[in-house]
């Protein structure tokens, strides 16, 4: 979107309960694996939607599904579950990365959120034996939730966007922000990415969450993808050579 500045956006939280004291929030960004990963726990831990977040001077989506419409960005919590679920399927530019960062973040300090955590799937060079999920924390993080050493670090890198606003949030305050990321393939959604993100939260937050329906689903997508290629081959091979007639 060139020429959107910061301040051509402005987001509104619109909330009905109080949240809890962590936040897990999963955007729309390449291979979609954080967002199919929140949206995974909303289902497993049956979550209802308790807010939303609306947005002015940005061109906004209004997804629906079997005719009924929905916020793009939605809060998702239930009084007996420790997590509030933020699910975000509006593509946020990194030019108003700020503006929207500082909408959740005010929302989280004025609702005592004491940490935020996101899942993401960034398209990195890796190797088979790096298919797993790595952190990018904060110290306050760190020491409440990863001390065990059972999720590596990322070894170095930057972020930006929204991502980078959170964590320097939380650099300059009491919010532990921590982001979680997984290398992604390119299509969509990457499943088997969504799978590591979930089994990773479920295991640092405790949460009961069984990722069995979820692999289900990444053999469905495998098996797309496979018989589309072997398609896209097929008609390759039978294209009939250009030629020319004289």
């Amino acid at each position: 979107m060139d020429g959107l500045s910061q301040q051509a956006a402005d987001f509104t939280v619109t909330h009905e309960t109080e949240p809890s004291d962590v936040l897990l929030a999963g955007f729309s960004e390449f291979g979609l694996a954080g967002l199919t990963a929140v949206d995974y726990l909303i289902d497993q831990l049956e979550l209802e939607q308790t807010g939303h977040i609306s947005v002015e001077g940005l061109p906004a989506i209004t997804p629906f599904e079997e005719g009924r419409p929905r916020h793009h960005t939605r809060l998702f919590s239930r009084p007996d579950v420790d997590v509030t679920v933020l699910v975000g399927e509006l593509f946020v530019p990194v030019p108003v990365g700020k503006a929207f960062s500082d909408a959740i973040l005010d929302w989280t300090e004025a609702n005592g959120v004491e940490e935020v955590a996101v899942l993401s799937g960034v398209p990195i060079a890796h190797g088979p034996d790096e298919h797993r999920t790595y952190y990018i924390a904060t110290p306050d993080y760190h020491e409440r939730r990863l001390t065990e050493g059972t999720v590596p670090a990322m070894g170095r890198g930057f972020l930006d966007g929204l991502n980078a606003e959170l964590v320097a949030r939380g650099l300059d305050s009491s919010l532990g922000v921590c982001v979680y990321v997984t290398p992604v393939h390119a299509q969509i959604p990457d499943v088997d990415a969504a799978i590591r993100l979930v089994e990773t939260v479920a295991s640092v937050y405790d949460l009961d969450i069984d990722a069995g329906p979820l692999e289900e689903f990444a053999e469905e997508v495998r098996q797309y993808y496979a018989e589309l290629m072997d398609r896209i081959e097929t008609q390759e091979h039978e294209r009939p050579e250009d030629r020319m007639y004289m």
